[in-house]
């Protein structure tokens, strides 16, 4: 395979080729689901070209609660299939993306009166653990339970199960997923929109698209187009005449300092209010705190936020198994929102509408929706079977590795150091760490390298601050106030790659600031994100979802993406 490492396009000139092909593939839609359709396309020849609306994992990719699990609670619906792809896709990216999914180990507390009891989520573990030819759960007596987690201490608590799952920086594995794409020769585009779609005879051969930068309108001819649009995806199904599919449900998180919540098991139980699912477990070295299930209202178009009400829902659940802790809203570092595309099949309760995704046919467009993180190449492997005909491709699923093997990095540098690059940054890793030095330090309270800002300045198309403070870096949700207290020293690693002037500098700290008071912050906190005058009182923390929110005792549901 040729290695085209320094044969990356500019966004001009990729902006230029949109109108000069007809592509074998059309993309719409960058998150993990069409990171993965342009992966496993590219890496078979096809033509690819990936257009996103926002940036890169905007969506749900970089809002989800970062688990790469099995599925667990899929066998208490009877859903053996979801769960067994689910297993054996999670083992595959342990072995493949190690760094980057990490094994985690999980502690249900065992409590009197409380569902599902010993006995069920035992024999659920023992269902799980055959699936993954391993044996990974015990059952830990009181004392060992309290050695693993000290502080534990929900009512009667006699002892507790233990087992394993993953865990992953939900945005960087799109990106890892993107570099795979784009090394394949794929196109990648952000905050490009698909305006409209152009048919001929009943099918969709290509669409009309507006970069959002420039404001200018390219027209694109397309073989075969996938919708992988997440929670838009009914959006442009509307434009072939489809029904609406989705059923948009919010799922809320806590960030907490490590210092704050030290654990090393990730913490998962049943919330005493409602009995549905909650954890919390470390993470990048915060303390992440989710999960809520709410039909989404707001606007698919404004970022989502966190209710009042969901923030008092998640610190009852910590309070309850950690109840000397006394978590208040006050600890809280951030917190983040997002909306899964979950497939509408009637359910009343949110919690147990299907997880699984679907894949359509319609008018020569293929929609893929629903669906979660961790079974992404299945899914994308769904969407190119129904696609290839449309391309005039033949098509084969294939076990294939997803990532090109990367070459060893300096010796002298800490193990920790190489891996986190390498994961990363998998093929690249050396090539873009070459001259690293001092940058090879983290920064303090995380575990993200000073380095890996001016890496995704320089090569991974950061257009917003943002972009690179919350979804290439996830310092704006790991750091207190968002990181502004390093913008000095990230603007002296950053301004040489991103060749914005003072000005430009100037509005896009203005815009981060709007974006993380209105956004990141618990709702009605007083916090001041302003240097010298009261920011937050000028960006009061909007909540688009007002008035639509009942309240998490009333319908918050179990995340599951």
């Amino acid at each position: 395979m040729q290695n085209r490492v320094n044969l990356f396009p500019t966004r001009a000139d990729a902006l230029a080729r949109l109108p000069a092909q007809t592509w074998d593939l059309v993309v719409i839609g960058g998150g993990i689901s069409g990171a993965g359709v342009a992966q496993q396309a590219a890496r078979r020849g096809w033509s690819v070209l990936l257009l996103e609306q926002r940036d890169f994992a905007w969506g749900t990719s970089s809002r989800s609660s970062k688990l790469v699990h099995g599925g667990l609670r899929y066998l208490k619906e009877g859903d053996l299939k979801t769960t067994l792809h689910s297993v054996r896709e999670r083992q595959r990216l342990l072995r493949e993306a190690p760094g980057l999914v990490e094994p985690q180990s999980f502690l249900f507390a065992d409590c009197p009166g409380r569902k599902p009891g010993r006995w069920l989520m035992q024999t659920g573990l023992v269902v799980y653990d055959l699936m993954a030819g391993q044996r990974s759960h015990y059952y830990a007596d009181l004392a060992t339970a309290q050695a693993l987690a000290p502080g534990l201490a929900p009512p009667g608590l006699r002892g507790a199960l233990v087992f394993q799952d993953a865990k992953t920086d939900d945005a960087r594995l799109v990106w890892r997923v993107l570099l795979e794409a784009r090394r394949d020769g794929a196109v990648l585009l952000n905050y490009v929109a698909v305006e409209s779609l152009t048919t001929a005879n009943g099918k969709v051969t290509g669409l009309v698209a507006k970069d959002s930068l420039t404001g200018q309108t390219h027209a694109v001819q397309a073989r075969a187009v996938v919708n992988a649009t997440g929670a838009w995806a009914d959006r442009l199904r509307a434009g072939v005449g489809a029904a609406p599919l989705l059923r948009p449900l919010r799922g809320s998180h806590l960030v907490l300092p490590f210092w704050r919540l030290p654990v090393a098991q990730s913490i998962s139980f049943m919330h005493p209010q409602d009995g549905r699912p909650v954890f919390f477990y470390p993470w990048e070295g915060a303390t992440l705190v989710g999960t809520t299930d709410l039909d989404h209202r707001a606007d698919l178009d404004a970022e989502a936020s966190i209710t009042a009400s969901e923030v008092a829902y998640l610190l009852d659940a910590v309070n309850d198994q950690f109840p000397a802790a006394q978590i208040t809203a006050a600890d809280i570092s951030a917190c983040y929102a997002g909306v899964r595309p979950v497939i509408d099949d009637g359910q009343q309760d949110a919690s147990k509408a299907t997880r699984d995704h679907v894949v359509r046919d319609e008018s020569g467009m293929v929609t893929l929706a629903g669906g979660k993180l961790t079974t992404f190449r299945l899914m994308a492997q769904d969407a190119l079977a129904l696609a290839a005909p449309h391309a005039g491709k033949a098509f084969e699923r294939s076990d294939a590795p997803l990532f090109t093997p990367a070459p060893p990095l300096n010796p002298r540098w800490s193990p920790a150091v190489r891996q986190r690059l390498t994961a990363r940054y998998g093929a690249y890793a050396a090539e873009w760490s070459t001259g690293a030095c001092d940058d090879l330090h983290t920064i303090p309270g995380t575990q993200t390298l000073w380095l890996e800002l001016a890496i995704a300045a320089r090569h991974e198309a950061v257009q917003h601050l943002d972009d690179l403070l919350l979804r290439r870096t996830r310092l704006g949700i790991l750091l207190p106030r968002g990181g502004l207290d390093y913008l000095p020293r990230i603007h002296q690693l950053c301004a040489p790659h991103l060749a914005w002037d003072e000005a430009r500098w100037e509005l896009e700290v203005e815009r981060y600031r709007a974006l993380i008071a209105a956004h990141y912050q618990p709702p009605g906190t007083a916090q001041a994100l302003g240097s010298d005058h009261d920011f937050a009182q000028r960006n009061s923390c909007s909540d688009p979802n007002a008035g639509t929110d009942p309240g998490p005792g009333a319908t918050a549901q179990h995340a599951t993406r």
